[in-house]
């Protein structure tokens, strides 16, 4: 360690922290550290190692610095953000981009001594008054080659807090892996704050990624999206990792589906947020893996997978004891769970569509509220955002999957791509083969934004594979890479598009919320050769039987075949019009489009038109049996 750093270092920490770092033998490490002391000033550092009395510790300080309260459940506490921080921010996330690089256009981006000498002005003295923390985490179960060793600087005990329950611990790793810790850093101030201890200077918010030296950096907001470094920051720099690697880091979640005889098929999805994604996760009498975030690698042909993380950062919004009886369990009994924007009245939490009475008045992330309250604008404000969240270690829920920490992972039989297309695509269908599968469900995946970013929501957008706000790479470059990753598996998983937003001429959605089921189980099948299929341009679909049965079997619901004709019926001229729309955002936004990607849009075009000579503009799934 470089005299200058044990220097800094042992000015800002006491004799317990300095032992607990200086175990590590870690020069780059150390000189982050000094750096983050250097420019955010804290009082005084202190060092987290694994120690189930460091884990308590911040927790507890938590409470203590009121970026917490306690609630009456045990273990509970609720967190306030800002009314301008309730979301992740694309305006003000930006890359670093070196001179003499170039990301796609479609990317928020700034050259990168330009973006580093403003946000580092920014954390300039922020932590004046507070202690920084210091977190060692893993992406990726401990101890395997799936994961990568993270540290983050901040001065938010809250962050700190739920890094505890989102990610695994890794003091233990960095100090086995010493110089050879390849690590992601993240550096983070709230900057000033209110009474309630929340973000107040959101017009200086600033989150920006690095890329050539794996750091984020972050300032003025306190949102976890925006502040735990490991979530959707450190994705952006872990694609960047797997490309050069020749893997796969997803925005993906990972499932145990049960099948016949004790079987259990596991499944990967990727839903933007608000589409579906854990929800399809936490299927009831299923085994939940991950709920966002996945790797993937090719092993001896196989596609195995792990969960970079290790708890669950969710939207409560619609959480019913009805619908998500996993997840209710958890969020109603004792055991430590983070409530974030919700509203709390006499130490209890409500959020949007929980199924009960909410209160008339209470706290909420706007501070005192009640019923009819309206902000500055004139609009009303909600009991809860909209964004609301909860942060869970997976652990806790009854279905969390044996194998979450298994550091080989599991092996992948099922990939999904699911979206908001209310005019196109059928519930679910199966590619033709891989290749199809990446571009047609995946490269061409439709939605409508929502809720969980900030601006407009309700706006139709590409949102390529559900991670292109996170690609740090050229898009094409993305889409190839996961074609060719298919190349590597002799046992490669099957390829499904899943669409729960399809909707009549009237407007009114052809699914129920909880037909989903029915899709993930008709897949579990199909993936294991127990039921047929019918062809049709855009894919196979299911056979009318066979969804009855399961709709029987699972929901205890007659399926009808007027209902089977309205969700399955290719509608013709809406999917051409589709095709159009994502062959000019490739033309227009990705870069470096391999040609695979134009053969396979024009061959299904050539499928569509061809089905349409033959059977007119509705194509009805009896019409393609004769």
């Amino acid at each position: 360690m470089a005299e200058t750093d044990i220097k800094v270092l042992k000015e800002k920490m006491d004799e317990a922290s300095f032992a607990k770092l200086t175990a590590i033998q870690n020069d780059k490490l150390h000189a982050f550290i000094t750096d983050a002391i250097q420019v955010c000033e804290p009082d005084n550092v202190w060092v987290s190692s694994d120690s189930d009395e460091d884990v308590e510790y911040t927790r507890k300080m938590a409470v203590k610095l009121k970026e917490e309260a306690e609630l009456n459940i045990p273990g509970h506490t609720i967190h306030f953000d800002g009314p301008e921080d309730q979301g992740r921010d694309r305006e003000v996330t930006r890359y670093l981009v070196p001179k003499g690089d170039s990301l796609s256009q479609s990317l928020n981006q700034c050259e990168r001594e330009e973006g580093l000498s403003e946000i580092r002005s920014l954390l300039k003295g922020s932590m004046r008054g507070r202690t920084m923390v210091v977190r060692f985490m893993l992406l990726g179960p401990n101890d395997s080659d799936f994961s990568i060793p993270c540290v983050e600087c901040t001065d938010s005990f809250y962050v700190s807090h739920a890094l505890n329950l989102l990610y695994r611990l890794g003091y233990e790793d960095f100090k086995r892996l010493g110089e050879k810790a390849d690590f992601q850093a993240t550096m983070h101030s709230s900057g000033k704050v209110d009474e309630r201890k929340t973000s107040v200077e959101v017009d200086k918010k600033r989150i920006y990624i690095d890329y050539s030296a794996d750091t984020v950096y972050s300032v003025n907001t306190q949102y976890a999206g925006n502040t735990v470094g490991l979530k959707k920051l450190a994705l952006r720099l872990t694609i960047r990792k797997a490309d050069r690697e020749g893997w796969l880091a997803e925005h993906m979640f990972l499932s145990g589906v049960h099948g016949p005889g004790g079987r259990k098929t596991y499944m990967a999805g990727a839903f933007p947020s608000a589409c579906g994604k854990t929800s399809t996760a936490m299927l009831p009498g299923e085994t939940i893996l991950a709920d966002d975030i996945a790797y993937f690698r090719a092993v001896d042909g196989k596609l195995m997978a792990v969960n970079a993380e290790s708890g669950i950062f969710g939207i409560i919004q619609n959480v019913s004891a009805k619908n998500d009886p996993a997840i209710w369990d958890v969020l109603t009994k004792p055991g430590e769970v983070i409530f974030s924007n919700v509203l709390v009245k006499d130490g209890r939490p409500y959020w949007l569509g929980m199924g009960e009475d909410i209160p008339a008045s209470g706290e909420n992330f706007v501070g005192a509220w009640h019923e009819g309250m309206k902000d500055d604008k004139g609009n009303e404000i909600a009991c809860a955002h909209k964004n609301a969240r909860y942060a869970v270690a997976l652990d806790a829920l009854s279905n969390c999957d044996p194998e979450l920490n298994n550091p080989n992972g599991i092996e992948l039989k099922v990939i999904m791509y699911g979206g908001r297309d209310p005019k196109a695509y059928v519930p679910v269908q199966q590619s033709f083969d891989w290749d199809h599968g990446i571009v047609a469900y995946g490269a061409a995946l439709e939605t409508e934004t929502t809720f969980a970013t900030i601006g407009k929501e309700g706006v139709p957008e590409i949102n390529l594979m559900s991670i292109q706000d996170f690609v740090a790479i050229p898009l094409g470059k993305y889409v190839e890479n996961n074609i060719e990753f298919g190349k590597k598996l002799t046992n490669q998983p099957m390829i499904f598009g899943t669409n729960y937003f399809l909707r009549d001429a009237d407007g009114k959605f052809l699914n129920g919320v909880r037909d989903k089921h029915v899709w993930v189980k008709w897949m579990e099948l199909r993936v294991n050769g127990d039921v047929d299929a019918i062809e049709t341009p855009t894919g196979f679909i299911p056979c009318y039987e066979d969804l009855k049965k399961i709709f029987k079997d699972v929901r205890d619901e007659e399926y009808t075949h007027e209902a089977y004709t309205a969700q399955f019926t290719i509608r013709v001229q809406a999917n051409l019009d589709k095709m159009d729309r994502v062959e000019k955002f490739h033309h227009d936004h990705v870069d470096g489009v391999p040609r695979k990607v134009f053969e396979v849009f024009e061959a299904q075009r050539q499928r569509l038109l061809k089905a349409r000579e033959k059977h007119g503009d509705m194509i009805t799934p009896d019409a393609l049996k004769k």
